[in-house]
């Protein structure tokens, strides 16, 4: 589910938190699952990266369409090659109350497209992306009709 969604006008946009915009339907992987298994997914669902968890739902790292490109392009097949040798170990995370204002400034400082949400044990709990960030801007700032 897409929380952003719910938001609904006259709201302080720099009073929404990262829970409030995540998605928390995510695809996660393990770092065994092989490069192929992601790459299928991240084509067919449309993600630019997934997040690779253990069996806890500890955030390990994440693996970005870099990543496979450039496994590809080091003449690996991606059936053999497993998640935990593209992944970015540590990738970087938001915690489920980081401010708005904070998460723009963490997106646009790494270039990133997607962050991942984590609990304080550092479990997976959604990812947040730009597009539900400025999702939420209109969603928060449109004008509501009072009839």
């Amino acid at each position: 589910m897409r929380r952003v969604d719910y938001i609904v006008g006259s709201r302080d946009f720099k009073g929404l938190i990262a829970e409030q915009f995540m998605q928390d339907a995510v695809y996660a992987y393990h770092p065994e699952d092989s490069a192929e298994a992601l790459a299928q997914t991240m084509t067919e669902e449309g993600f630019g990266s997934v997040p690779i968890v253990d069996r806890d739902q500890h955030l390990l790292g994440i693996v970005s369409e870099f990543d496979l490109l450039h496994a590809i392009k080091e003449d690996r097949s991606l059936a053999g090659v497993p998640a935990s040798d593209l992944m970015t170990p540590a990738p970087v995370t938001v915690k489920r109350e980081t401010p708005a204002m904070e998460i723009i400034d963490r997106l646009e400082g790494k270039h990133l497209i997607r962050m991942p949400v984590v609990d304080e044990e550092g479990k997976l709990l959604g990812v947040v992306a730009r597009r539900d960030i400025l999702l939420g801007y209109l969603n928060a700032t449109r004008q509501t009709k009072v009839f």
